[in-house]
């Protein structure tokens, strides 16, 4: 379903339309499509998001809702600059719906039509965040199966990619009619015609079509009633002509018959964004430096004026008052002793812990859901402490402090609270769903714990994790204490270390239920809680070398291009070997993803007579980082000690140090002085 209403003029409401599904008022309809309804939804705080629910034929067929159910699971794990982010959805309501943030822009068929191709440093730019965006979608084990120009928005910042509605996961055959195929005519490879199976190659595939459709402004396949189109994709060759050279040669790859000899959109996206520079080089000024992929997308994007008509907006409701948070005496459950809450020292009567919010929005707003059943309160786990007033068989109302606004966390702030944006949010969103999922394989089958969507609400400095959970009661104690310590750990590595600057210091869990209100769970200050540090937090930085230090000046230096034809040579080097031992080690650092040159990086600070290796890629957890710099120190300070045993004297670099993008800078994380090759990190 990819109508999107990208043009942002919303078509009134008909008879029977909802007023309301899940923490959005409805105020008119953007579109329909085959699956269902487009809605146009508002938030409480005024954000626009586009809520599609599902046409009541398709949610009757229970293959059809095991899918929608696996795809929504799978799609709230994909997250990236150049995306249309899941924000929430109900797979279990009786029409299920998914809601998607709202961008304003023409698609890109819309484009095309009105407008002409794209050309010049925009294409470049459009290829290779497009390409970015699918590498993310992989990178999540999510493949997109629907991309094509109607679901590409060219928004004033650049090129998003949307629509997970047919999106599956790569090992997913479960819940395919056999002989289907899940598609448009001509932007589905040959390997779908002829088995209907799709992965991520065929996403790279529809990819080269529509890098191509976007250069020429038609199908590289061309048009005509479907079985000649799949003639033409399986055995004829794709009509290329007026693509830019230096593009022709990757987008040719990208449609070669044989999925194996596609790119990853990964190396697709390195390669487009390589010739991005190129084309910068030659449209910008000679000091013009960028540290980001991004800027290079928003330097050359140039796009027509998005008229943009503003939304019928919903009178805001008055807030209803906090009802207190009803906290029961501990309950003893083995194995539940630990567990991060606990009270903020030094504030007895202000802790942060499991709550029972009675401030929520109605599940019976939802389409097809039931009278919502009353909320039970959250039982402590044996061992943690309790708020002052509370023993054993007592239950009080007990005031919550927020960090920033003093009021406590509630489903109303929840649904105050908006998608990730920009690349610090989108890094620790990645974080939280990337940890929160190996947690749902550890917990295996005894729980069914999902993780749902990561919300940020930057005025109240935190981040909200709504989230599913079947199970008992003893059962749903202990994974949200996993949950919430988890969320803590991942919170204080992701913010605390990668990104200082981002406004937040608490984190809220929400869970939600088919039948019953949303509930806040959980509410703690991940910068004040000392039981969720991580076991490295007070530890120097394995491989500080003695009589030196590495800082951000000496990597600015490191930054700016040689012309010394020895550096060149052994920072290629040096750059080849640990490109290859890093996507070596691809299972270890949790990422399908193959890393290049665009990500991993070499160069000299000739004053301290050190080199540099930094990587821009943002999403290793701590004990990754590491096991990366360690392996790259090693080559480093190998490949200095072979060039002085080459060169002599006349080699002045013996100091080497590895450091990784972290927060508004970089993080040095491993350094040493290269003496001999054993003195080297193995």
């Amino acid at each position: 379903m990819s109508e999107s209403g990208s043009s942002g003029r919303v078509q009134p409401a008909q008879a029977g339309d909802p007023s309301r599904i899940g923490p959005y008022r409805i105020v008119g309809r953007l579109g329909a499509g085959g699956m269902g309804t487009v809605h146009a939804g508002v938030a409480s705080d005024g954000t626009r998001v586009a809520v599609k629910v599902i046409q009541p034929s398709q949610a009757q067929e229970p293959e059809f809702r095991a899918r929608f159910r696996r795809e929504v699971d799978m799609s709230s794990r994909v997250t990236g600059p150049y995306l249309v982010p899941l924000l929430t959805a109900d797979a279990n309501a009786t029409q299920p719906w998914l809601a998607t943030e709202y961008v304003a822009g023409p698609t890109l068929h819309e484009h095309v039509l009105a407008q002409g191709r794209v050309t010049g440093p925009s294409l470049y730019a459009f290829a290779a965040a497009t390409a970015q965006a699918l590498a993310a979608v992989h990178t999540a084990g999510v493949v997109h199966r629907d991309v094509k120009p109607q679901n590409v928005i060219l928004t004033p910042s650049g090129p998003r990619v949307l629509d997970f509605g047919i999106a599956h996961g790569d090992d997913d055959t479960r819940v395919t009619r056999p002989g289907a195929t899940t598609g448009t005519p001509g932007w589905i490879g040959p390997e779908q015609y002829r088995t209907g199976a799709a992965g991520s190659e065929s996403d790279v595939f529809a990819w080269g079509a529509l890098v191509a459709y976007a250069a020429t402004g038609k199908s590289p396949f061309g048009t005509g009633a479907p079985d000649v189109v799949a003639f033409r994709v399986m055995s004829g060759e794709p009509d290329l002509d007026g693509v830019p050279a230096p593009l022709r040669e990757i987008v040719l790859r990208a449609l070669a018959k044989e999925p194996g000899d596609r790119p990853s959109a990964a190396d697709a996206a390195e390669e487009c964004f390589e010739l991005l520079a190129a084309q910068l080089i030659q449209a910008m000024r000679a000091d013009t430096l960028f540290t980001r992929a991004e800027d290079m997308i928003t330097a050359v994007w140039d796009m027509p004026h998005v008229d943009d008509p503003a939304w019928p907006r919903p009178a805001r409701r008055g807030r209803r008052p906090w009802a207190g948070v009803l906290v029961v005496a501990a309950a003893v459950i083995g194995g539940l002793a630990g567990g991060v809450v606990a009270l903020m020292p030094g504030k007895p009567e202000s802790g942060r812990h499991p709550t029972s919010n009675a401030s929520s929005v109605p599940a019976s707003s939802a389409p097809g859901a039931s009278t919502p059943a009353s909320s039970a309160a959250v039982s402590s786990p044996a061992g943690i402490p309790q708020p002052s007033g509370t023993g054993t068989g007592a239950s009080t109302s007990v005031k919550l402090e927020q960090a920033t606004s003093g009021r406590p966390a509630s489903v109303e702030s929840w649904a105050d609270a908006r998608s990730a944006r920009g690349e610090g949010e989108h890094d620790v969103a990645r974080a939280v769903l990337r940890d929160q999922g190996v947690l749902v394989r550890e917990l295996g089958d005894a729980i069914d714990l999902v993780p749902n969507t990561v919300r940020f609400h930057a005025s109240r400095g935190e981040v909200y994790l709504s989230y599913r959970l079947t199970s008992d009661e003893a059962g749903t104690l202990y994974a949200e204490t996993e949950v919430a310590g988890l969320m803590c750990r991942t919170l204080r590595e992701s913010v605390l270390r990668l990104h200082p600057e981002l406004p937040y210091r608490a984190f809220v869990m929400v869970r939600e239920a088919t039948g019953h209100d949303p509930l806040v769970t959980w509410d703690d200050d991940f910068l004040t809680d000392a039981r969720c540090t991580s076991a490295d937090d007070d530890v120097s930085p394995a491989g500080a070398g003695p009589g030196w230090e590495p800082d951000e000046q000496g990597l600015g230096q490191a930054m700016i291009p040689s012309t010394d034809r020895d550096e060149i040579g052994v920072a290629g080097r040096a750059t080849r070997r640990i490109i290859e031992r890093t996507n070596g080690m691809r299972t270890a650092l949790g990422t399908d993803r193959a890393l290049g040159n665009a990500e991993l990086k070499v160069g000299f600070d000739p004053s301290r007579s050190a080199m540099y290796v930094w990587s821009d890629y943002g999403t290793w957890n701590e004990q990754q980082a590491a096991d990366w710099a360690g392996m790259a120190a090693g080559e480093a300070c190998r490949a200095l000690v072979r060039q002085r045993d080459s060169a002599g004297d006349a080699w002045p670099y013996s100091r080497y140090a590895v450091a990784k993008r972290g927060g508004s800078g970089y993080l040095m994380i491993r350094w040493g002085t290269a003496a001999t090759l054993a003195d080297c990190p193995a």
